[in-house]
């Protein structure tokens, strides 16, 4: 499960384009975050993607993506040029195939490999996606998890909702503010579709004779769209984003992503996931729901900074600036598997990640303020018109941030717990910590 959104002015602070997104994947499905330069490759090279073999372009561009670890694809990311997409899983009545065609995560890194702009981007997806179609497994140990993808895609300029159902899709320009969390969301009006979407739906039974084309009500799967709780957490989302009006910056979209709903929040009192930042709890209804990774985008023709944890769980990792200068990305670590290693970003943050769960609320608030005074200090200098060098930042933000896990492990794993967690959510995070080799 994820949650994507975007804001263009007037709602945002400063006219600028604010965009984010949590990453809601298995919790032991590590996410590198990596960075890729531009490539020029030869006219006869093949890519390998997930699951299938593509054409390769000519030319690449930079790449940074937040990729699960065992998949060539990316669940969100950004390139040198602007362009930044986020993708959804959704479930609809269109057949999915198990083997063959691109994941979405294959579409989201293809199209910023390929893409200048937003249009761009969405012109590629498409394109790819009528000349290979969709589909593979997407889960990392649910061999089950097959879907398929709703995406938005902005750069300066604009920004577009794409959402598909098998080979159809559906685009709508984005006018000021646009939320998606696992459902599909357009209706009867979009600017762009398959040229055969509406006959589909017709000839599939899914619009009856005088109704009016939904493509949402046409194609949505009832079942997994409401048990994936994506219209309350798009509510929500909605609300969040709709209440800063005018005011969206850098700052309250971290605190969107971090949204639980109520400041005494305990992860293991609901069923569904149905907050913004999600954590894992069950294997039935709250297995693939743990915000593994998160980035929220600032852009602007001038300036394009990319926020990102690199970790799981926004409320205890730390958002860090990184831009398309010099190096990109700093040193942090081999890239991460489904087993934990200490010397990974990902896996170290799991340290306080899981240490924080087995009594939330009162293990969070022993370095909240201090979590927020940091991330503001990175802001700050980020933003600061006097600062020259934007990778003298971002390799400060991160060397900053680690040592403030750190402490903020040692600190928290020597607290008493106050408020023990329900039976079946810890069972279910001592199986999860048992199979990556965690030790909390």
């Amino acid at each position: 499960m994820c949650d994507t959104f975007v804001a263009l002015p007037p709602s945002t602070a400063d006219g600028s384009i604010i965009f984010g997104k949590n990453s809601d994947r298995e919790p032991n499905e590590a996410q590198a975050l990596e960075y890729y330069p531009a490539q020029a490759y030869s006219e006869r090279n093949m890519l390998r993607c997930t699951y299938i073999k593509i054409p390769q372009v000519r030319e690449t561009h930079a790449v940074l993506l937040s990729r699960p670890f065992w998949m060539w694809g990316a669940e969100m990311g950004a390139n040198d040029k602007g362009v930044v997409i986020g993708n959804e899983a959704v479930w609809t009545k269109m057949p999915l195939t198990r083997k063959g065609g691109l994941t979405g995560m294959d579409l989201l890194r293809l199209a910023l490999e390929r893409s200048a702009t937003a249009a761009d981007a969405l012109e590629t997806m498409v394109q790819l996606l009528s000349d290979h179609g969709q589909g593979g497994i997407c889960g990392y140990q649910d061999r089950r998890m097959v879907y398929h993808n709703s995406f938005i895609v902005a750069d300066p300029d604009e920004a577009w909702v794409l959402e598909t159902a098998g080979p159809l899709w559906a685009a709508l320009k984005v006018k000021d503010v646009y939320t998606i969390s696992n459902g599909l969301t357009i209706g009867g009006e979009f600017d762009q579709c398959h040229p055969d979407l509406i006959d589909t739906a017709r000839q599939k039974g899914l619009l009856k004779k005088g109704e009016t084309f939904h493509f949402a009500r046409c194609f949505s799967d009832r079942l997994f769209t409401t048990f994936s709780a994506s219209r309350r957490r798009r509510k929500r989302s909605l609300s969040l984003v709709a209440a800063k009006k005018g005011e969206l910056g850098v700052s309250s979209a971290i605190k969107i992503l971090r949204d639980h709903q109520a400041s005494s929040y305990r992860p293991d009192s609901h069923i569904l996931a149905r907050c913004l930042c999600a954590h894992a709890a069950n294997t039935l209804t709250r297995n693939a729901t743990q915000s593994t990774g998160s980035v929220v985008a600032y852009l602007k023709k001038d300036k394009q900074i990319y926020w990102v944890t690199g970790t799981s769980a926004p409320c205890t990792g730390i958002f860090k600036p990184i831009t398309f200068e010099k190096e990109v990305l700093p040193d942090i670590g081999p890239v991460p598997d489904g087993t934990f290693n200490p010397l990974t970003l990902w896996w170290y943050h799991e340290m306080l990640h899981r240490s924080v769960l087995l009594d939330y609320t009162a293990r969070l608030e022993a370095f909240r303020e201090e979590r927020d005074s940091l991330e503001q200090s990175f802001i700050n200098q980020a933003y600061d018109p006097i600062t020259n060098s934007q990778w003298c930042v971002t390799k400060m933000a991160f060397q900053r941030a680690l040592e403030a896990t750190g402490r903020w492990i040692e600190r928290v794993q020597n607290l008493p717990i106050q408020h023990r967690a329900k039976w079946i959510y810890r069972r279910y995070w001592k199986k999860q910590n048992d199979k990556s080799g965690v030790t909390v």
